[in-house]
């Protein structure tokens, strides 16, 4: 259960050409190494001398101090996916995520809203929901029986001293956002841009009515490695060709070209591509559905993605001939070939919405080298399975594709965590790496100005010579 592919196509569907300098070999990373770094001062200077179009220096990946300010500066400060409204359904409830040190509640309330909440009993602190998911009437901990409501407010708490004001002592509530179905929390001060990407992306997702859905499966994958080889694992496609024969049934063989640089045995695939894209806008306008792509992925808070592309075979759906895996539309749809809606937001979520159904992907830093990845399948809440839809035939194509990412971020991890290792230059398809890595360079930055008020003094991390190098090229970006 490892990553979805949020395709980077041109009108080809392809990515572009060029050369990137490469590092010599004799560079050499002078700072100490990850695991000694636990002077502030040594992560600020990798921060600040992080150079642009390469991959990071190994202390980003392998650090217990830089896993640890990932969490304060990333995941406690940004807007992160937690799950759908289809997975809590009804009051009471609930699914819980744990982010480092924090564990947060996210429950439907008994007037049907969305709520989250420290998990953390506001008498002595007692972990208060210890399961991944699950249905309550009230909150209850179970140490001493303070009792909350899913709305967070305090009902009970046995014999207290006169005075004591059972309002004073509600859950502490996180920040939470629904955004066409699809939950996000913010645990720290939220950014304010939440709602710019809500108006554009809210379109592309709300016409297959994830509310109206229900979950036909859920995965959960361990990856032994660091949450930002997941991400970059997952911005590209220069590996999908040889590494992911499951996935690129769905691909057009004219993917990882520009329009110029197709030859000429593959025309006729090309205007197969052009006729399927055109079947697909005209599909979409009569449902009322925006399909241009809109890309914001650095520069901002919350960085993002989104467009709806054709698929090949059949069009209809991520399975291995592109036909849809279930028989049951979503929402109000009136046909299933309908491509892909494919959404990513950064730092932890990608997303993909079929006419059939809709598959999500989210990740959470276990460790410095360890990843939880959540893959979670809908479809309509009346589809039956065995009936409507095959599980196998459903999660195949992703449970394949996750198991085979997991392979190659793991032997990630192992290369970064080598002495030999040198930050390498991302090929010119590897665009999307480089807008990770900038927005999470923006990120680090923006919470140490908050935290020190502005103030940090950092030298340089690195000493190699850039000059020099060779050209790269690639395959086209994915997921």
């Amino acid at each position: 259960m490892t990553l979805a592919p949020e395709t980077n196509r041109s009108p080809a569907g392809a990515g572009a050409s060029g050369a990137t300098a490469a590092t010599p070999a004799s560079a050499t990373t002078t700072m100490p190494p990850a695991t000694t770094a636990t002077d502030p001062t040594v992560i600020d200077r990798f921060i600040d001398d992080r150079r642009p179009g390469y991959s990071l220096e190994s202390p980003f990946y392998t650090s217990p101090e830089f896993y640890a300010r990932d969490v304060e500066a990333i995941f406690a400060s940004t807007w992160i996916f937690v799950a759908t409204v289809a997975e809590v359904p009804d009051s009471g409830d609930y699914v819980t995520i744990d982010i480092g040190s924090y564990s947060v509640i996210v429950i439907r309330d008994d007037d049907g809203d969305i709520r989250a909440h420290h998990n953390v009993c506001r008498h002595r602190g007692t972990r208060l929901l210890g399961e991944l998911s699950g249905s309550v009437g009230n909150i209850v901990c179970s140490y001493h029986q303070w009792t909350y409501t899913p709305a967070g407010d305090l009902i009970s708490a046995g014999v207290q001293a006169p005075g004591f004001d059972k309002t004073c002592f509600s859950l502490r509530s996180v920040n939470v956002r629904v955004i066409g179905g699809l939950i996000f929390i913010c645990i720290g001060d939220p950014p304010a841009d939440i709602d710019e990407v809500a108006e554009v992306i809210e379109p592309y997702i709300a016409p297959h009515d994830i509310a109206g859905s229900k979950v036909a499966a859920q995965v959960d994958l361990i990856e032994d490695s660091n949450w930002k080889l997941v991400m970059e694992n997952n911005r590209e496609c220069y590996h999908c060709e040889a590494g992911h024969p499951e996935l690129t049934c769905t691909f057009f063989p004219t993917y990882g070209y520009t329009p110029e640089e197709i030859p000429k045995r593959l025309m006729p695939s090309y205007q197969r591509y052009l006729d399927a894209e055109d079947q697909l806008h005209a599909n979409c306008d009569r449902n009322g559905i925006p399909y241009a792509l809109v890309e914001d992925l650095s520069g901002r808070p919350t960085g993002f993605r989104i467009e709806r592309a054709a698929l090949d075979g059949k069009g209809e759906s991520y399975t291995m001939d592109g036909s849809a895996a279930s028989a049951k539309l979503l929402g109000d749809l009136d046909t299933f070939v309908l491509g892909r809606a494919s959404l990513h937001v950064q730092p932890n979520m990608w997303f993909h919405a079929m006419g059939d159904h809709v598959v999500t992907f989210s990740l959470v830093p276990l460790a410095a080298d360890k990843t939880l990845v959540r893959t979670t399948w809908l479809v309509a809440a009346d589809a039956e399975e065995g009936v409507d839809y095959d599980l196998d035939n459903l999660t195949t194509v992703w449970i394949k594709t996750n198991e085979q990412d997991a392979a190659f971020c793991e032997r990630g991890q192992a290369g970064v965590s080598s002495p030999a290792y040198i930050p390498g230059p991302y090929a010119p398809t590897e665009e999307h790496l480089e807008e990770f890595c900038a927005w999470y360079i923006e990120r680090l930055k923006a919470h140490r100005e908050k935290a020190t008020g502005g103030r940090v003094s950092v030298g340089k991390a690195t000493d190699g010579d850039a000059s020099g190098g060779d050209a790269t090229d690639g395959k086209a970006a994915d997921r």
